[in-house]
């Protein structure tokens, strides 16, 4: 009886606000999570389906996630789908979580996914209302609070002194401590001087600010063999391993104060052939002399379009950033490939004389469109041609 007790009370949903730095806030109520306050830069994306993806991209670190779309939760969580080793969000929000999942391959539902990580899940909220708001004023520092009954000017004071992600290192937070192999089961830590074995085809080195497991699944397709490294590896390091190339992964928060990325990257320019993804391309782009810039409300979701100024079509693409590159301040032998429809940001470059190349969005989708893969082609070619 105590246990059913414990239980109907671990269910009963707690009202909370949620308040956003300049004074704005919505109410809701919590479906999952520990009862405990949480910060974080309030964002939204737009994707339809793939909530799994999104909360274990390492690229949300420090982020209180909002869905666009309307029910969350209806076909659970799976195994299979997650983009890294857990949750990385700093909490997410909903207008409705579907508590009764139906799915052949989900083994348990959204809440518990979400319990077990310790992540707060709100439902409830006005969240048309609260995209809107973003999407005029931009995105900002944010917090959930249970406790309605402080004073509302103590709780924006709370959240106007919260850390917020801009000039601050969010990739040490996320990427890994020690290399390793990426297998079909998964990652395979690694030492010594020769980690590669002799069954490669080509082998890449990958720099781990923050990467999706998917990019790592699609090298692997392509026969590459991938060394996973600390981004705070070195160039020196990574001359030794003598790799067919160099992977500049996907990342969290301000490209500008990843600044031992930066240096080691311009060491690396011209020694091997790059490509770079979203946080990769920034960091590549800051290292050929480039300036990055933040977004107003960013770029979140599977429904971008991109045009490609070499081939001329449009691509629909996944996207998940907060800042982007300044076209203007990159060198004039830079070539720029791709350009975002909705806003004219840069969205990808070139240069073939120094072997490199990199795309502000996501190739490998997870969730998305596929009009890019092709991208990851590119690199094998290459790395073939080196």
């Amino acid at each position: 009886m105590i246990e059913v007790k414990r239980k109907i009370l671990e269910n009963i949903a707690h009202e909370c606000i949620i308040m956003l730095e300049d004074g704005t806030h919505f109410n809701g109520m919590q479906f999952a999570g520990p009862a405990s306050h949480v910060f974080g830069e309030i964002v939204f994306n737009t994707s339809m389906s793939g909530y799994q993806e999104i909360l274990t991209d390492p690229s949300y670190k420090g982020q209180i996630i909002t869905m666009t779309y309307p029910l969350i939760g209806n076909y659970g969580v799976t195994p299979e789908d997650m983009e890294s080793a857990g949750i990385h969000v700093s909490a997410f929000i909903v207008k409705e979580y579907v508590h009764h999942y139906s799915n052949w391959r989900a083994d348990a539902s959204l809440k518990n996914f979400l319990d077990n990580a310790g992540i707060v899940g709100i439902q409830g909220v006005d969240t048309r209302a609260l995209v809107r708001h973003i999407r005029i004023k931009g995105a900002m520092k944010g917090a959930i609070f249970q406790d309605q009954k402080r004073p509302v000017s103590e709780l924006i004071e709370e959240v106007g002194a919260s850390s917020g992600i801009t000039d601050i290192d969010m990739v040490r937070h996320v990427t890994c401590a020690k290399p390793y192999i990426w297998t079909q089961n998964g990652p395979k830590y690694v030492s010594g001087k020769n980690p590669w074995g002799e069954d490669y085809i080509n082998r890449v080195v990958a720099f781990d600010f923050g990467i999706k497991y998917n990019i790592l699944r699609m090298l692997n397709d392509l026969k590459c063999k991938v060394l996973v490294v600390p981004a705070s590896t070195t160039t020196e390091e990574i001359i030794t391993l003598n790799p067919d190339g160099v992977f500049l992964s996907n990342g969290p928060g301000d490209p500008s104060a990843v600044t031992y990325a930066i240096e080691n990257i311009k060491k690396l320019i011209g020694k091997f052939p790059i490509f770079g993804i979203c946080l990769g391309h920034q960091l590549l782009c800051l290292a050929l002399g480039g300036k990055t810039f933040k977004l107003k409300f960013g770029h979140r979701g599977a429904n971008h379009p991109v045009k490609n100024l070499e081939k001329g079509n449009v691509e629909i693409t996944s996207q998940n950033h907060g800042f982007a590159v300044d076209t203007m301040s990159l060198p004039q032998d830079t070539t720029i490939t791709h350009i975002n429809l909705n806003d004219n940001t840069l969205e990808g470059i070139r240069d073939n004389g120094k072997r490199l190349y990199s795309v502000q969005y996501h190739p490998e989708a997870s969730p998305g469109p596929h009009d890019a893969a092709y991208l990851f082609n590119r690199f094998i070619q290459m790395m073939d041609e080196s």
